[in-house]
């Protein structure tokens, strides 16, 4: 069977009649461990791949070790004369690509793309051993030195044989395309943009380019042609066109941008938007004020890991808008390249960090004052930034988050990402998250303050002064705001059976009152341009005791929405009305006073215990509960609102006798 399907790829390069193609790598790998000293008992696996899913299942350990993939790769002879490149689209956290025994290169970070010609080291007419070794293994000239998440290991994303013509747009330039779209001036008028392109030939000194812009509508916008040098140097070709269909959430528009040099085809999707934003503005695209409700989003899901599919991807980002946020986080580090395609068709804005940041424990450094630390932070950057470049959706570089500052050596460093940011990339903002005091905030753009009053420190109405001194002393900043719930050991005193297991993990209860609390204090702030929940879902890490770190508003399945989730969408989704009864995860309770809470974003909602209308009170945004009541027994609780509603089994009193 492997041999057919080795046949059939060479027999599709045959007949193909187009320059470049593109063929997936992502089946018929052997897999084995380091330390199993033989490839003699290794396993078939297909890629994406991680070797931690025992540990997410809590069924074996977590491991940061070495592992090995092997493969086969036939060359047919007709492809002689041609050029041949190697993509990884993702390998957690150090590569080491060898091919029939040479080592053709090395890749140090877990989350961007990376591309090796192997043109000269293949044998046509044959196969042609692959070997990739991969370590997710703790190394303090890798970022992140510093995480909270789980680095699950493995060639997670996709791996793709590209063959071209001797001529070609180079798929080595940071591991992307090679096309690069630089928004010079967008208004409602005119665009005024730029192709930046990466032409290298193995025959000629110079080739023909032809650059096409094709609209929306499919008709061809601009098309320029020229004669350009190969080698290797940035190729600029100005363009501008009148009457743009701009890129905007509501109207997510988007342009192809196709390139021909020589007969080497390549198109890159993107679209046309223009970004400000000022303390008095706030967020603006195009010149309108849009007001940031933003998650964070982390990197795996229960069973697969980080072994992501674009399925998962269009799954998340359809709970995200259904919940009513417009914006996506990508913490820590950038998500696959399908992810962020679908964000560009979906009208979904996105923040990608880089991987300086700084997790709550005590023994972590986040920066390490070596040349080979700083080099891969610089490395891990500028692949970022070139492979997100076209994207419209990304409209903010974060640069570091939760730095706690340790030295000047530190701040410099900062300093200097940030200003390499803007020079790549002087057209979107830099950002960072922060829990800190001092200069460190004054380096970026923006500024996204991380707040846990009420939770790890003070109280929730404690953002009252805090919110007045923003607004006194640090107005000229450009600001936002990122919260959410973490972890507690105090239980809810009116739960006397848990209806699911919770560890030593936040009590349900608690991460609500947390919630709630906040978008009461929250609901009149007018100085931040964006609201950020620190997490969308829960998420793996081994570094907490239950294996899972459940400051989520949605559980590790991507599936199950917490309570916490209709707060959001009742207060954020416009199109369509929420409805939820608070508490229904412990049906079963001790104590006879009882509240019985829900949310709602429909006016007049009516309460209905065994039948009895109740009188309830608006507490907060969408926040409704009833007056303390005396409850026993079995009880019947429902909530309308028009045609909506929502009901539960409530039961009080001797719990276990009662079920």
């Amino acid at each position: 069977m492997k041999r057919y399907i080795l046949i059939l790829l060479a027999v599709m390069a045959f007949f193909s009649v187009d320059a470049r193609e593109i063929y997936s790598l992502n089946n018929d790998w052997r897999f084995f461990f380091k330390d199993e000293n033989s490839s003699d008992g290794a396993r078939y696996v297909t890629i994406p791949h991680t070797w931690n899913l025992d540990a997410l299942t809590g069924t074996g350990t977590y491991r940061q070790t070495t592992a090995s993939y092997l493969r086969e790769l036939y060359i047919p002879a007709e492809w002689r004369g041609k050029r041949l490149f190697l993509r990884f689209h993702g390998v957690q956290s150090v590569a080491d690509v060898f091919l029939n025994g040479e080592h053709i290169g090395e890749h140090c970070g877990g989350w961007t793309a990376f591309t090796f010609e192997i043109t000269d080291k293949v044998r046509f007419d044959g196969d042609n051993s692959l070997h990739v070794m991969v370590s997710n293994a703790y190394r303090n000239d890798v970022l992140p030195t510093s995480t909270e998440m789980n680095l699950y290991g493995g060639i997670y994303r996709d791996v793709e044989l590209i063959v071209t013509e001797p001529t070609t747009v180079t798929p080595m330039f940071y591991g992307t395309d090679g096309v690069m779209i630089n928004q010079k001036s967008i208004s409602r008028e005119r665009v005024d943009a730029e192709a930046t392109l990466y032409l290298t030939s193995t025959t000629e000194p110079t080739c023909n380019v032809t650059l096409s812009v094709i609209g929306p509508d499919g008709y061809v916008t601009v098309k320029k042609s020229l004669r350009a040098k190969t080698d290797g140097k940035a190729v600029v070709i100005p363009f501008a066109f009148e009457t743009p269909e701009l890129w905007s959430p509501s109207s997510p528009k988007l342009y192809d941008v196709q390139v021909i040099a020589d007969v080497d085809t390549l198109t890159v999707r993107t679209g046309f938007r223009k970004i400000e934003v000022t303390p008095e503005k706030h967020f603006a695209l195009n010149g309108r004020t849009i007001p940031i409700r933003g998650v964070a989003l982390h990197h795996d899901r229960a069973i697969v890991g980080s072994a992501l599919t674009p399925q998962h991807s269009r799954e998340d980002v359809a709970m995200i808008r259904d919940m009513g946020a417009n914006a996506i986080r990508s913490i820590t580090a950038p998500h696959s390249q399908h992810l962020y395609d679908y964000c560009d068709e979906q009208g979904m804005l996105v923040w990608i960090d880089f991987p300086l940041t700084q997790a709550p424990f005590l023994s972590d450094i986040p920066y390490f004052s070596t040349h080979r630390f700083e080099d891969n932070g610089r490395q891990q950057a500028r692949e970022i930034i070139a492979q997100n470049y076209n994207h419209p959706s990304v409209v903010m570089w974060g640069v570091f988050s939760l730095l706690k500052p340790r030295g000047e050596r530190m701040m410099e460093y900062v300093r200097a990402l940030n200003a390499t940011t803007k020079r790549l990339d002087p057209t979107r903002p830099t950002v960072a998250c922060s829990n800190q005091d001092g200069e460190i905030n004054f380096i970026t753009d923006l500024i996204v303050w991380q707040q846990d009053l009420g939770w790890n420190k003070g109280k929730i109405s404690d953002l009252k002064i805090w919110l007045e001194l923003l607004s006194s002393q640090w107005n000229h900043l450009c600001q936002a705001i990122a919260y959410g719930a973490g972890r507690s050991g105090i239980e809810p005193t009116d739960v006397a059976v848990q209806t699911k297991h919770l560890g030593n993990d936040t009590p349900a209860i608690w991460q609500r009152n947390f919630h709630d609390g906040y978008v009461a204090e929250l609901a009149d702030n007018e100085i931040f341009w964006g609201t950020w929940l620190n997490n969308m879902f829960d998420f793996g890490s081994t570094r907490h005791t239950s294996g899972i770190r459940t400051s989520g508003i949605v559980e590790m399945d991507h599936l199950t929405p917490k309570d916490t989730y209709y707060l959001y969408r009742s207060l954020w989704n416009q199109s369509s009305p929420t409805l939820h009864l608070k508490g229904k995860t412990n049906q079963y309770r001790s104590r006879s006073d009882q509240r019985v809470k829900f949310y709602s974003s429909v006016a007049e909602p009516v309460l209905l215990i065994n039948g009895d209308t109740i009188k309830t009170t608006c507490v907060g945004p969408c926040q409704y509960e009833s007056d303390l009541l005396q409850m026993r027994g079995h009880n019947t609780i429902e909530v309308t609102a028009g045609e909506l509603s929502d009901r539960m089994t409530l039961t009080i009193g001797n719990v276990l006798k009662s079920r």
